[in-house]
């Protein structure tokens, strides 16, 4: 038999005793937790052990993250380099932290170490903005009882503070002179392997990304039509998939140069 609690947080508690066994389990709406109860029953008339749920096993922040994480590789979404990057920081800083430890002042107090230690507004609403995507998929997807409150009112509170907002507009591209102080520390720089200088002077020519550039194969490039294929572009909506063309001579003119010097930023089909 299963008996369905509303606790005060307003999700649903569903308790099944059956055949002298006892199971039990959290949800945010009573639907699922109906759906889970049938389930468990019939498991337990089968004989069956008990299903174990992954949010079960989720007692702090790093559970969830790893949960997330798992969970996209599993329906075969890989991370990006930057996020995976953002996680992997918000893994070691906040990863011990229980689940109900991660309140609103706690969340604030974070965010002041944060400003503290230099992160600008942009950075601190990016961590932010992960903190809650990693929330909202875990009460989404596994059906684990969190609020997304806390976080909405820490995100306002140093919004009010002038912690986390939006980016400086940059005025200005980079003179000529500037750039050539930068080509010339890493031009003399004898333990440099990499060709940074010629690879700078190829993404000032084309605006490209570094992820853009490294994804470039040979054959995206059309010397007579002077295109170039850049690959999953950037896009706040879609990235994979989003190829688009670019004219411009000076990709020619930089892949040249970079061919003939040995320096090999593109890929060959298949490497």
């Amino acid at each position: 038999m299963a008996t369905f609690t509303k606790l005060r947080s307003g999700s649903w508690r569903v308790q099944v005793r059956r055949k002298g066994k006892y199971v039990s389990e959290t949800f945010l709406r009573r639907k699922d937790a109906e759906v889970w109860a049938i389930d468990e029953e019939r498991r337990i008339d089968r004989g069956e052990p008990s299903t174990k749920s992954k949010r079960s096993d989720a007692r702090t922040f790093g559970d969830l993250v790893r949960l997330h994480v798992a969970d996209l590789r599993e329906v075969g979404k890989p991370i990006g380099r930057s996020k995976a990057a953002s996680l992997h920081f918000l893994e070691s800083r906040l990863g011990v932290c229980k689940i109900s430890e991660l309140d609103r002042e706690r969340l604030i107090q974070f965010g002041k170490e944060r400003a503290r230690e230099g992160a600008g507004p942009v950075t601190l609403g990016i961590d932010l903005g992960y903190i809650k995507t990693i929330f909202s998929h875990a009460a989404a997807v596994h059906g684990i009882p969190l609020l997304m409150e806390p976080i909405i009112l820490a995100r306002i509170a140093l919004t009010r503070l002038g912690l986390v907002g939006k980016g400086n507009e940059r005025d200005r591209r980079p003179t000529q002179e500037e750039l050539d102080r930068i080509i010339a520390a890493f031009e003399a720089n004898a333990r440099q392997l990499i060709p940074v200088a010629r690879i700078l002077r190829f993404a000032v020519a084309t605006a490209m990304r570094q992820d853009e550039i490294t994804r470039i194969l040979w054959e995206d490039f059309d010397p007579i039509q002077k295109m170039l294929v850049i690959r999953d572009r950037k896009d706040p909506r879609r990235k994979a998939g989003n190829h688009q063309g670019a004219v411009a001579e000076c990709v020619e003119i930089s892949l040249a140069r970079l061919r003939a010097a040995r320096c090999y930023p593109i890929k060959q089909q298949g490497q």
